[in-house]
């Protein structure tokens, strides 16, 4: 249903048209010849929140009600008082015929008018029990201590999407970012004896996935356990030894929770289910349980993912809770970096722009409610743009959408669509043009996962790109005034005392970040940045460290990469890590590694701080952004400061026995002392920040700067990076 009110300064104000609310009562009046309430009572229930929605209505009338179908479709099923029949109403005012109802219903549901959005229907006991079994409880996991600001939670938004979608059953969502502990999800999974529960954990969150499956599992009759996720995936050996009964999710999860609604009623066997991991046989029902080997079904192709949209029961609390929107636009990757094991993510491809239209207008409605939040869409695309035939008309398509919707937004891509040096002066001269006009139509700014600067480290991690590609990219970006942020890995366990170097000279160079420079055309700014005379006179004479997102990063061995098996067959693997999905590993050279367990361990000391500034400049527009931007910068530069620091004291470091012993000591000295020196620097940035909040903003970082304030002095790591940077 599409949202009745408007919220103004002095509260709500009259309703607005309602069609889909008048479809409602003009049903209900088809089936029991009333409304045995007001239609204002409608209007204080959120029209994205489903559930809520159904309960009202089985309150107030006296036949049998539910409510099915996905936020665009929603499907009113009432029972008629006056004759056997049913009441079938599309809330979207379009035809019955016009759904693509799923292969269960086909003999089962028939509306006798299917031209319309209202018809009726014979439904049997069976056929109504479908719509509203199984009951599915989605839970996304969370650490708030690691990431105080909650972002809408996308995986268990498009698996409820999906599985609505099926008409079966009923679905709620509950997300541990919106103030829920452990303690609220498992008392509800009592309470309601869900009978499939999905669990989204992703790295990090171990922890708290081993705790909830220790819990449902031991109960008397557990339900159906689903997990998923990028933690999920790479554990996916220990999880099935430690749970038997657990179905893991591989892929793209929403042909898997339609298939298990369907393994649920029996209609198919479990080893037909789609993307999944399980052990021997799990079958439901009468018989017993059998568990033999770990089998997988094949995934869903992403190409095959037609409908990758949300459901947007959270976001109105997102929003409450200070929380940013996200959206995906595309999956996969064009990439097959050593580093990444996102095998279950898949090759990139891309959703038809058509579907943004009715997304938009609800996200509209919810942003409406809440003027304080900045209207930014997150787009988590990998690659935003991709490499089809029609890749530049597809990505324009999708920016005019959200420009007409008056969405600014920010994306990722690869810095291949930038410059490509097997490509020609047209190729690069059109490109240009386009990434003008992505900014010309609310692109507010692009992440692009460069790495590194130096060739050597690029071969190694299989970006298939170049130190110098990197850099004509910066400068390209930067003087056609897109605004970026770039990601950026400085330590990795195979690099040289030489690579380092250069990458710290890399990140120093203050000739990669151009001014913007409007006033010349694409075709000035494709040469210009390859004539060092042209950048001496543009440079905005910064260091490039001061756009990298987050600095001092370490290689992360993930189970399964190509990179980690680099790592084991150079002898330097160690213990294995579930809750990141990691192997332990030290470094070739011991020095190298010092240096980066100290910069890990700084990173984590100011992370939550750190992630608390860059969730509200996500949330904030003008003079308020700059000053929170202006913020991270003063944690950038001391992180930079460590690094050069650390890198001279390497240099008087041997790379004999016991010597990387006395570095650790001499990094440990100059942490503490930097970071006193950084405590009054940060007070006075986060006095001038909180200056120019709203209060409850303010509030939200004055507790995370105290708790970063009060530190005992110790240092520890928290596994919070990410080496994609997502």
């Amino acid at each position: 249903m599409p949202d009745t009110r408007t919220i103004g300064s002095a509260g709500i104000s009259s309703p607005e048209p309602d069609p889909a609310g008048d479809r409602l009562i003009s049903a209900i009046h088809n089936a029991i010849g009333t409304a045995p309430f007001h239609p204002a009572q409608l209007r204080e229930i959120s029209p994205h929140d489903p559930a809520a929605l159904r309960d009202f209505l089985t309150r107030h009338l006296p036949t049998r009600v539910t409510l099915t179908g996905t936020a665009d479709r929603r499907l009113l099923v009432v029972e008629n008082t006056t004759h056997a029949r049913w009441t079938l109403a599309d809330l979207s005012g379009q035809a019955h015929h016009t759904r693509q109802w799923p292969a269960w219903t086909h003999g089962r549901i028939s509306p006798d008018r299917p031209e319309s959005w209202l018809a009726e229907a014979d439904l049997t006991a069976a056929t109504y029990r479908r719509l509203l079994r199984p009951t599915v409880l989605l839970v996304a996991l969370y650490h708030p201590e690691y990431f105080p600001l909650p972002r809408f939670p996308l995986a268990i938004s498009d698996i409820a999407r999906a599985a609505r979608a099926t008409l079966t059953g009923q679905v709620e969502l509950m997300d541990m970012q919106l103030g829920l502990t452990m303690a609220d999800i498992t008392a509800r999974i009592r309470e309601t004896s869900p009978d499939i529960v999905g669990i989204s954990a992703t790295f990090g969150q171990h922890d708290l996935m081993i705790a909830l499956l220790d819990d449902i599992t031991g109960m008397p009759d557990p339900p159906l356990i689903v997990t998923g996720g990028s933690l999920t995936v790479r554990n996916e050996a220990l999880l099935l030894e430690r749970y038997p009964g657990l179905v893991i999710a591989r892929g793209a999860g929403e042909p898997t929770i339609q298939d298990l609604l369907a393994h649920w009623h029996g209609d198919l066997p479990l080893e037909q289910v789609r993307g999944i991991g399980y052990r021997g046989s799990n079958q439901r029902g009468q018989t017993t349980l059998a568990i033999g080997r770990a089998r997988h079904t094949p995934t869903v192709s992403n190409r095959q993912q037609t409908d990758i949209w949300p459901e947007l029961d959270l976001l109105e609390r997102t929003f409450a809770c200070g929380g940013v929107a996200q959206l995906e636009t595309s999956r996969g990757c064009t990439s097959s970096c050593s580093f990444c094991p996102r095998g279950h993510k898949g090759h990139w491809a891309g959703a038809a722009p058509e579907g943004l239209d009715w997304l938009l207008r609800e996200f509209s409605g919810v942003f409406d409610r809440h003027p304080e939040v900045s209207r930014t869409l997150y787009l988590v695309d990998e690659e935003f743009i991709g490499r089809d035939a029609g890749a530049e008309a597809r990505a324009l398509t999708i920016a005019d959408t959200l420009h007409r919707h008056n969405f600014a937004w920010e994306t990722s891509c690869r810095v291949d669509q930038v410059l490509w040096p097997d490509k020609g002066r047209t190729w690069h001269r059109d490109r240009a043009r386009l990434w003008r006009d992505l900014v010309d139509n609310g692109l507010r700014r692009c992440l692009f996962g460069v790495e590194s600067g130096v060739t050597s480290i690029l071969d190694r991690f299989h970006k298939e790109t170049t130190g110098e590609q990197n850099a004509l990219a910066i400068r390209t970006l930067s003087a056609l005034g897109v605004p970026t942020r770039f990601t950026y890995i400085t330590f990795d366990h195979l690099m040289s005392v030489e690579e380092l170097r250069a990458t710290h000279a890399f990140q120093a160079r203050t000739d990669l970040v151009l001014k913007p420079l409007p006033h010349l055309s694409v075709e000035q700014i494709v040469d210009g940045v390859r004539d060092e005379d042209f950048v001496t006179a543009h440079t905005r004479g910064v260091p490039f460290y001061t756009a990298i997102s987050y600095l001092l990063v370490s290689m992360e061995c993930l189970v399964g990469a190509a990179y980690t098996r680099k790592v084991i067959n150079a002898g330097l693997a160690g213990q294995t890590r579930p809750s990141m999905g990691r192997i332990d590993a030290v470094f070739a050279d011991r020095r190298i590694g010092v240096l980066s367990e100290w910069a890990q361990q700084w990173v984590d000391r100011n992370f939550a701080l750190d992630y608390t500034l860059k969730s509200l400049e996500k949330v904030l527009d003008g003079g308020p952004r700059r000053t929170v931007r202006a913020a991270r910068q003063v944690l950038k530069q001391a992180a930079f400061d460590l690094f050069t620091t650390m890198l001279v004291m390497l240099g008087d470091t041997d790379p004999g026995p016991g010597e990387p012993d006395l570095l650790d000591l001499s990094c440990r000295t100059l942490a503490d002392a930097l970071l006193e020196e950084l405590r009054p620097r940060v007070e006075r940035a986060v006095s001038d920040v909180s200056a120019v909040l709203p209060p409850h903003r303010a509030e939200t970082l004055q507790r995370e700067h105290t708790r970063w304030a009060t530190h005992d002095g110790s240092w520890r790591l928290i596994n919070a990076s990410d080496p994609c940077g997502t």
